[in-house]
């Protein structure tokens, strides 16, 4: 790849978040949460499977609560509260397969990963397993399908920050490629 595709790519990756799943069935009415600055709490009900998910984003410091996704069953509940922006979720695994004979797969387990603590596991770990754990950048949103049950489950990962060698690279590659203001900065960095 030329150069310039290189850096446009890393452009892209660096202002937009990245898709991952979903893992589970394909029944139920898909939704979507969208992209958001993180995660504050999320609520589940839960028996053989998970019954409903729903979640509190935060957007701009400020909390975000989103619809629920799922059906009306489950007998016990599950309040996961994180310390944001301190604390941010990092992975999700669980298990997924049919809960009914000639069913669809359904979600059957969730176990949140966040940079401070595991949540989980909540259901019955029983099925197809499936397992995320990023490698920097957090989780910011949720997606899938629901009906009775929470169907299937994707996530949007932020991009990952750089670390502090990257955003020196950065900074001096915006001084070597600006074409206005080059002689400035050029002459503010010989005072330095």
């Amino acid at each position: 790849m030329k150069q310039g595709v290189l850096e446009g790519l890393e452009t892209i990756h660096q202002e937009m978040s990245i898709q991952f799943g979903p893992w589970g069935g394909n029944c139920g009415n898909h939704w979507d949460d969208g992209e958001h600055d993180g995660i504050r709490e999320i609520t589940l009900i839960y028996s053989s499977c998970i019954d409903s998910i729903r979640v509190t984003y935060d957007d701009n410091v400020k909390p975000l609560l989103a619809e629920k996704h799922g059906g009306m069953g489950g007998t016990k509940s599950a309040q996961i509260k994180l310390r944001f922006p301190e604390e941010v979720l990092l992975g999700v695994s669980g298990h997924y397969c049919p809960v009914v004979y000639g069913a669809g797969p359904v979600i059957r387990s969730l176990t949140f990963k966040t940079n401070q603590r595991t949540f989980g596991p909540f259901g019955v770990e029983e099925g197809t397993p499936f397992n995320f754990l990023t490698n920097g950048g957090h989780i910011v949103g949720l997606y899938g399908r629901s009906g009775w049950f929470l169907d299937s489950l994707g996530l949007y990962l932020s991009p990952p920050k750089p670390n502090l060698f990257q955003r020196i690279q950065m900074k001096f590659k915006g001084f070597n490629h600006s074409k206005d203001g080059e002689y400035n900065k050029t002459k503010r960095l010989e005072r330095l």
